[in-house]
């Protein structure tokens, strides 16, 4: 009755009420009574009312909200109470029904977070009622605050799943239809959101939930994503599906946003990255799955995952190890590449799929780095520290072979490239950059500085003015440079060239530096700064605009007002500023003279004006040691040397200096000279300026140069030699004789250079008399190389690499940096090589037909004096062209001399070839015809010799081309020396005009003209040596060709091994390796399986059968089996890489792509294959009887591969939570030929490889051999037991019986006994009773494989000793049969045979001796 007489309360009354109610300070005052209209039941319906009155009302945003919560609140004093209870429910339904039509604003978010607190106090049927109420207009929810209501939902489920027991049923199927319905964009933002509440959600609805998220996430607007990924990031903090979370996250910025390159794309993922480093530094785990991606699968590299990587470095805790993970992508992205690329059995698809991901990689890295200026100014730190790295791990990995045929970039331009593009985007980097450098250049090894100092060359040949500002830096570095390796001192003053020309201080100091290194004791120092002063010279004759600059478009460089104050230029006077500083490198050591005569040859190349300052400069010098009383000239030969401390040293190079001035005047054009042309024959515009017929010093160097060449060809050269008497020491006296004579023979180079170079242009008689004078000149340079060899080289071809340095080879070429390589440049041009090649093929003919008439006459005298020139001339053409060949590879392509001496190497190709064909018909010739003749021998010696030095030049030559890609031309000028209907093969010939590609049609037609005809002939004469250059070349070749092409000489070379019955060793080697290399896949290990079956007839236990290999005899058969081993190990180290990009693709399955996994069967098939021949190459190699060191490389090979096998065997058990698999019928034929062909017959090869041991126990070097068996023998039966062990395991997860063939034997009960033990024994029979008592409980065979896996082996004291006789369990026995057998055979444990433990190379997460006993399924 008091409820019902109380007054009703209207909505403002309500509201006025709540105001009052509630205190200032707090939000309810305790111990307050309602009114009790508000406790009536029957005013609910009002007070709904109400509600919708408000909710008609013109702004029923603020009305409603205002009603809402002051009912509210006056609820929440005492919700307790029943009829408020029932009001509460009400109230919520109504409101959650009118909320549609309500305005989404913060008004409305207010008010569902004050119902959120009251929902404790709701009947759960209610709230069950509500839940249906709000996710059945699921459909109605098109923007997150249309989602609001959805903010109840965490409480909700909470509630309903604590009080009731199948409260998490119904939370479940609300959670279904919610997954299973249609998500607009704002919906997929509010379950984001509010999913962390969700912690009931299991793992299966977990992944629902994230593919419904990234399905949906294309959709949301760029601007909403980076709270999205926010959201996200604190739900993966929770514990919710790290992985997924991060995963979906790099994907969807790869693919979606990938393509994107808007400035708003890249500010969204800037503000998303650093949304990832405060995750990270929240929740380190995070840290952890962002590097874990990365590092288990090179697919998920992307700019996003780099930039994520980089962002991740700068927590403390993740700086080394984020770097790290970017390194090890970026090295892995290229070796495996290498590897593919290099591989011929890998699909090309997959090939392709290499390639791909390394420029993936590349493109990814450079776009990380160029969108670092877009909210991302975080991550420079770590971009610098990452750029430097890839430039430190150059040396790591060679792959400027693939950059040159792929347009990849490689290491080191990539690291170039990024601190470059950080340079010029960011000033505040540039200290950084700088400081860096400086550092790493003066800490790091020489060959570690490179590219250091070549990012600093970049840098200031494309942003000179900024770096005008860090010139007190550089001057820093320079005050380093007489304690900085020589090579790097000279290439940093090359880098920094381009910078002196914006700045005189800067050369000012450098000039500074240079002159007091001068004053060091070290040689290196002393020609870095010869070399240096040379360079700042060169680059003040550079013209002054220079195309580097030029072609520069960045925003850093000065404005024009700017560099109206810079100096462009530096004066036309260097070269006589700093002549006092050169005229004190006359007096420095020889090594300084070298450079200092080189480098004014390159001088007067640039710029051919100051020839006469530079003649002018040197004469007073040479004055020294040229004179001239009357007729007479002196040339003080022994001058050039000295002795100190009883070491003869050649003090002055004469023959440099003669080669220097030379060059010079055949540069400048005087009156008294015929060479005003030779500057144009090299492509140079000489300066007639000054030559006004008053070169004195020209004049009187021409003169000289005259007068030399007529005086040693008339001189007695012992009395030059002669005149270093020394009556000290006759060792020191014949030392400094023998270095005379290596000056003299220099000098001869020098004019032979001049006289081959006025040949080319000399007619009629004067060129019979330069030809006579060439001949007179080669004679006497033959004469002194007598002395000169005695002590250093033993023939003429080492003659020429006296100066030659260690990097005189083609896989040091750096076309980038000559300057760490200061070799000796040739005194020979390539035109004059070439004219004493032609000199040489004219000799030749006259003396083969001469030796015809001669041998018709009988007379010998005229055509032997005839016949010792021609072989002094082609001997010296040969060994001087192979030596400037070999050094052209070295010599940069910037170097001004490269042209000059160089110019068109490939020229000495056609008269190369020339001289082979004559020299292989002259040797048969010659043979037959002065068969009778006392010095028959020895010229047909001497003709093999020169054949052989041809060839090697030709390979040279052709190896160089291959490098650099130019070996087209170069074929077509060999192609040219013999006419088309001399070719050897026509039809093969008329084959190749299907070819298209020219590149490939000119190799084939090389190999079938000239290469296959060549070899014929060669075999004939037994001419081994020269055999073997001509199969690397043929291999070399071939490799570049297509399959198709490859495969037909590769048939060609297994014919001659079965058709060629040499003995020789080497041969049969080379051919070996071509048969097989030349042999595309499955082919080429077809034919070694065929080479080691038909081994066994020669090295087996019942060797004398005849092999169908000719090639195959007692004579070679040592030797092809080492090339068999060597191929096969090679087979083998690529299974190693196979079987780690299986393991990845197994804990990555989720990221294989459709197309992926046929490429990925297709791989693992292949491998199997490949696998499966080495296993029957091996199996044939165990029958086989070898030497010692042949033995152990058999048994290491094959512990090798067995352990590729078990991990091949793990792999195909599936992971915990994964379906078993059945193993492919490829791979269970594997384990059955590995089991029968394989294991059996090498417990017997160990056994008789013991055996013999123990027979020959006294023989010299037993001991160290046991020494080696301890390691691998053990190694071995480990890793054997170990395949089986997985086979076991593998065989009880698919219950397929893997080992049914295999054999169990008593050849695993052994230990290695000592040699002192085992003399004199004598060994019992073994008991065969026992052996078959042990084995009569295994289930075929292998029962107790499974017992010795916590030992090393089960064994007995007796010595190896194989059981063939004992038999095999039946395959029907029962499993209860097998486990009470099995208890009769007593697990013994192995003698340990050495001190130490063996440590086994596994990456099994289990430990090697786990307890566990298996059964094998029949």
């Amino acid at each position: 009755m008091a409820t019902t007489e109380s007054p009703p309360l209207n909505d403002v009354d309500i509201v006025r009420l709540a105001q009052q109610k509630l205190l200032p300070n707090n939000h309810q005052q305790p111990n307050v009574s309602l009114p009790p209209f508000l406790l009536s039941s029957h005013s609910h319906k009002a007070l709904i009312s109400y509600l919708h009155s408000r909710a008609a009302a013109p702004s029923p945003s603020s009305a409603v909200s205002e009603y809402v919560i002051s009912l509210l609140s006056l609820i929440s004093l005492s919700p307790e109470t029943p009829s408020i209870a029932s009001l509460l429910s009400s109230f919520l339904s109504s409101y959650t029904q009118i909320f549609p039509s309500l305005p989404h604003d913060s008004n409305s978010l207010k008010t569902i977070s004050f119902f959120n607190t009251l929902l404790i106090h709701v009947p759960f049927d209610d709230l069950k009622s509500v839940i249906d109420s709000v996710a059945s207009n699921l459909s109605g929810v098109v923007t997150v605050d249309d989602a609001q209501l959805f903010d109840l939902f965490p409480q909700c489920f909470e509630l309903i799943r604590t009080a009731e027991e199948k409260g998490g049923d119904y939370v479940n199927s609300v959670v279904d239809k919610i997954l299973d319905s249609k998500w607009s964009k704002g919906f997929l933002l509010k379950m984001v959101s509010i999913a962390k509440d969700f912690s009931f959600l299991d793992k299966t609805r977990g992944k629902e939930f994230l593919e419904k998220v990234f399905e949906g996430i294309k959709k949301v607007d760029l601007m909403d994503l980076p709270s999205l990924v926010y959201q996200l990031l604190v739900l993966a903090s929770k514990g919710f599906n790290k992985r997924e979370i991060i995963e979906g996250i790099v994907w969807f910025f790869r693919s979606e946003l990938g393509s994107k390159m808007t400035s708003t794309v890249r500010q969204v993922e800037g503000t998303v990255l650093l949304h990832v480093n405060f995750a990270v530094k929240q929740d380190p785990s995070l840290g952890k799955e962002v590097m874990g991606l990365v590092k288990s699968d090179l697919r998920a590299f992307n700019h996003f995952t780099v930039a994520v990587l980089l962002s991740v470095s700068r927590v403390r805790r993740f700086s080394e190890s984020s770097i790290t993970i970017l390194k090890t992508a970026l090295l892995a992205a290229y070796s495996d590449y290498k590897f593919t690329k290099d591989c011929k059995w890998i699909p090309d698809d997959m090939k392709e799929e290499y390639l791909k991901g390394v420029k993936v990689v590349e493109k990814s890295v450079l776009r990380a780095v160029n969108e670092s200026n877009y909210g991302r100014e975080h991550m420079v730190p770590s971009i610098v520290q990452f750029g430097f790295i890839v430039l430190e791990s150059v040396r790591e990995i060679n792959c400027k072979e693939l950059c040159n045929s792929n347009g990849l970039l490689g290491i080191e331009e990539l690291g170039i490239q990024m601190l470059k593009t950080l340079f010029e985007v960011h000033d505040m980097a540039r200290n950084e950059i700088i400081e860096q450098i400086k550092c790493r250049i003066l800490s790091l090894k020489p060959e570690l500085s490179r590219p250091i100092i070549r990012l600093l060359g970049h840098i200031i040949q494309y942003y000179p003015y900024p770096m005008l500002e860090h010139i007190p830096r550089l001057k820093e570095l320079l005050d380093y440079f007489t304690f900085m390796d020589g090579k790097v001192a000279s290439y940093l003053v090359s880098a920094l060239l381009p910078l002196i020309r914006f700045s005189r201080d800067l050369q000012d100091y450098t000039i500074l530096v240079v002159r007091k290194a001068m004053f060091r004791r070290e040689d290196t120092v002393r020609v870095a700064a010869t070399s240096s002063v040379i360079d700042l010279i060169l680059a003040e004759k550079q013209p002054k605009v220079d195309s580097l600059f030029s072609c520069q478009d960045s925003s850093s460089q000065a404005s024009s007002s700017q560099q109206v104050d810079i100096p462009c230029s530096m004066g036309g006077g260097l070269f006589q500023e700093l002549s006092a500083l050169l005229q004190r490198c006359l007096y420095q050591q020889a090594k300084v003279k070298e450079v200092l005569y080189q480098g004014l040859v390159k001088l007067v190349l640039v710029d051919p004006s100051i020839g006469r300052l530079v003649l002018d400069f040197l004469l007073p010098h040479f004055l020294q040691f040229f004179k001239e009383q009357g007729t007479e000239v002196q040339l003080g030969v022994s001058s050039c040397i000295k002795s100190e401390s009883g070491k003869v040293l050649i003090q002055e190079p004469l023959d440099c200096l003669l080669s220097c001035v030379s060059w010079i005047s055949l540069l400048q054009p005087h009156g008294k000279t015929d060479s005003d042309s030779i500057g144009a024959c090299f492509g140079f515009s000489l300066s007639q300026e000054n030559e006004d017929g008053r070169n004195f010093s020209g004049e009187l160097f021409s003169g000289a140069l005259l007068k030399i060449r007529k005086f040693l060809r008339s001189a007695n050269i012992e009395e030059i030699l002669g005149q270093t008497q020394d009556t000290s020491s006759a060792a020191i006296h014949e030392e400094k004789r023998k270095c005379c004579a290596s000056i003299l023979s220099g000098v001869v180079e020098v004019l032979l250079n001049t006289v081959a170079m006025d040949l080319e242009k000399a007619m009629d008689q004067r060129k019979i008399e330069l030809e006579k004078e060439l001949i007179q000149l080669v004679d006497l340079h033959d004469s002194l190389a007598m002395d000169t060899c005695t002590s250093r080289q033993s023939n003429l071809t080492k003659r020429f690499n006296l100066r030659a340095t260690a990097h005189d080879t083609p896989d040091n070429i750096d076309s980038g940096n000559n300057k760490l390589i200061p070799e000796h440049i040739p005194f020979l041009a390539t035109s004059s090589i070439y004219q004493l090649l032609q000199i040489a093929l004219k000799l030749y003919g006259s003396e083969s037909s001469n030796s015809e008439a001669t041998s018709q006459n009988h007379t010998q005298s005229s055509s032997g004096k005839a016949s010792k020139s021609c072989f002094k001339i082609l001997s010296f053409a040969l060994s001087a062209a192979l030596h400037h060949i070999k050094s052209s590879a070295v010599v940069g392509n910037e170097d001004p001399l490269k042209k000059l001496i160089y110019g068109e190497i490939d020229m000495l190709g056609p008269p190369l070839l020339r001289l082979t064909l004559l020299l292989k018909s002259g040797s048969n010739v010659t043979t037959s015809q002065k068969k009778k003749e006392s010095k028959a021998k020895k010229d047909t010696e001497e003709r093999k010799e020169h054949l052989y030095l041809a060839l090697v030049c030709l390979k040279e030559m052709i190896t160089i081309n291959l490098c650099s890609s130019c070996l087209t031309g170069l074929l077509e000028n060999l192609l040219s020396v013999l006419p088309l209907e001399d070719a050897g093969l026509p039809d093969e010939c008329d084959l190749t005009s299907e070819i298209d590609d020219q590149d490939i049609r000119n190799k084939e037609l090389f190999i079938l003209k000239i290469l296959k005809p060549l070899f014929s002939e060669l075999m004939k004469l037994s001419a081994f040596r020269t055999i073997e250059i001509l199969c690397d070349i043929i291999l070399m070749i071939g490799h570049k060709l297509p399959c198709k092409w490859r495969n037909s000489h590769g048939a060609w070379a297994i014919d001659i091994c079965k058709t060629s019955d040499t003995t020789n060793s080497s041969i049969a080697k080379s051919l070996v390796r071509l048969a097989i290399n030349l042999s595309s896949p499955p082919t080429d290990l077809l034919v070694v399986q065929d080479m080691s079956k038909e081994l066994v007839k020669v090295m087996g236990s019942k060797s004398g059968d005849t092999s169908k290999y000719l090639l195959i005899n007692q004579s070679t058969a040592t030797a092809v089996a080492s090339s068999l081993l060597q191929i096969t190990g090679a087979v083998i180290a690529e299974m190693d890489w196979a079987t780690k990009k299986l393991k990845t693709a197994q804990k990555n399955p989720h990221l294989n792509q459709k197309g992926e996994l046929s490429s990925g069967l297709a791989f693992e098939e292949n491998l199997y294959a490949r696998v499966k021949a080495v296993v029957e190459v091996l199996s044939s190699f165990a029958l086989m009887s070898f030497n010692d060191s042949q033995a152990e490389h058999f048994l290491r090979l094959t512990a090798r591969l067995y352990k590729h096998l078990a991990l091949m065997s793990k792999l195909r058990i599936a992971p915990k939570g994964h379906k078993q698999g059945l193993p492919s019928l490829q791979f269970q034929k594997l384990v059955e030929l590995t089991c029968k062909q394989l294991t059996v017959p090498l417990y017997n090869f160990v056994a008789e490889m013991q055996l013999a041991q123990q027979e020959n126990a006294n023989s010299k070097g037993i001991i160290n051999k046991i020494k080696r068996e301890n390691k691998c023998i053990p190694d071995l039966i480990f890793q054997i037991e170990d395949y089986e062990k997985y086979l076991i395991r593998l065989s009880k997860a698919t219950k397929v019986n893997l080992l049914k063939h295999a054999k169990r034997s008593t050849s695993r009960d052994f230990r290695i006994l000592d040699s002192t033990a085992v003399t004199g024994e004598d060994h019992p029979p073994p008991n065969h009773d026992d052996d078959n008592h042990n084995n009569s409980g295994a289930v075929d065979g292998n029962e107790s494989c499974s017992d010795s896996e916590d030992n090393e082996g089960n064994g007995s004291e007796k010595a190896l000793s194989p059981q063939p006789g004992s038999p095999l369990a039946e395959e029907e026995e029962s499993e209860c049969d097998a486990e009470e057998d099995r208890a009769s055979v007593p697990s013994v444990k192995r003698v340990k045979r050495t001190s130490r433990r063996i440590v086994h190379d596994s990456d099994d997460e289990e430990h090697e001796h786990e307890h566990e006993q298996t059964d094998v399924v029949c």
